[in-house]
């Protein structure tokens, strides 16, 4: 075992790190009979003389003081050169070894950064170890069938997520679409619920303020039961009025929830076409820390047929936000007029 090392595990916001990074170590540590020391309000893990960190980028300044002797960034398409130059800096801690940075990602866009000044700059000090669904023997059965009927979807989708390869998503669906740093405090506010279990849960809040929306995304994580998903919602949830538009095909779950009498929820209208038609008349403002949104929207696209053909339909994998979104969109203004500055031609 290390001696006195010092790790910091991150990603770009802290919601999504304590879901995946944070609750994967300590599941691995206990699955192990590994003993530790947690301090959780500082997501600080000791194991003997090795300190842990598990931080965000949400306040650059809480690493900006800090010296590490290795760093895995999960997730790293999230963070900006910016950001990875910032934290390159911070494996300066001593040590009777190499200290090394562990970037961990799906190689989604040929363009990224990542790829232009890592990969592409081959160097005798970088690594690269590349693998696929194939090496994984942990993925759910139900997980891999999805990755493989994305041959019979989209051939570019199929590269990407399944076999690892870097792409160019073409034919996407949403461009009406920014990333924003604040949240407006006017507004008509509704959500928008997709349901899942292996697939993640995942509960986007929206505002309608001068014909625009605002997104915000409250929940994104996969195994909740429905009592843990009611549990998450009591605390983003806050306005009883507002409504709550999930997926009509779980008409139980929805019932249980609404019995709480505590969520104005309601059946959603799921109509695809409709709905993104719907989504595309308004500007749709993300806030940054929506970040599995975000990386949704980037790669939500339309079908492509093994000519290359595009299809008048999206494709079904790592959708669940959009869908969240769509439901709450259009089952809520399905009703008004269509906004002129974004009418469809």
């Amino acid at each position: 075992m290390e001696i006195d090392k010092r790790f910091l595990i991150l990603r770009k916001t802290l919601p999504s790190l304590r879901i995946t990074a944070y609750k994967l170590f300590l599941d691995l540590l206990r699955q192990n009979e590994i003993p530790y020391e947690l301090n959780k309000s500082e997501l600080i893990v000791k194991i003997e003389t090795n300190e842990i960190l598990f931080k965000s980028l949400d306040d650059p300044e809480k690493i900006k003081s800090a010296e590490f002797n290795y760093i895995w960034i999960e997730e790293a398409t999230e963070i900006t050169l910016d950001d990875y130059r910032q934290l390159n800096l911070r494996l300066r801690r001593k040590t009777d070894s190499i200290n090394q940075m562990f970037l961990t990602f799906n190689p989604i866009d040929s363009q990224h950064w990542i790829k232009r000044e890592i990969i592409d700059k081959s160097s005798n000090d970088i690594a690269i170890l590349k693998s696929n669904y194939l090496d994984n023997r942990f993925l759910q059965p139900e997980y891999v069938a999805q990755l493989e009927d994305l041959k019979n979807q989209d051939s570019t989708y199929y590269q990407v997520y399944a076999l690892g390869e870097w792409g160019v998503l073409k034919n996407l669906i949403y461009s009406n679409w920014d990333v924003i740093d604040y949240w407006p405090e006017n507004g008509d506010s509704f959500y928008g619920l997709d349901f899942g279990f292996n697939n993640p849960s995942v509960l986007i809040e929206l505002k309608l303020l001068d014909e625009e929306i605002y997104l915000r995304e409250h929940i994104y994580e996969t195994h909740l039961t429905n009592n843990d998903l009611i549990e998450h919602m009591k605390q983003c949830v806050f306005n009883r009025n507002a409504p709550i538009y999930a997926d009509c095909a779980e008409p139980q779950r929805i019932k249980e929830i609404y019995d709480t009498g505590r969520f104005n929820i309601k059946e959603s209208d799921k109509s695809v076409k409709d709905g993104i038609d719907m989504v595309r008349r308004h500007k749709i403002h993300i806030h940054k820390d929506s970040v599995n949104t975000i990386k949704e929207i980037q790669g939500y696209k339309c079908k492509e047929n093994k000519n290359g053909n595009m299809l008048d339909e999206p494709v079904k994998f790592a959708d669940h936000a959009c869908d969240a979104m769509r439901y709450g969109i259009f089952t809520h203004l399905k009703t008004q007029p269509i906004p002129t500055i974004w009418r469809l031609k």
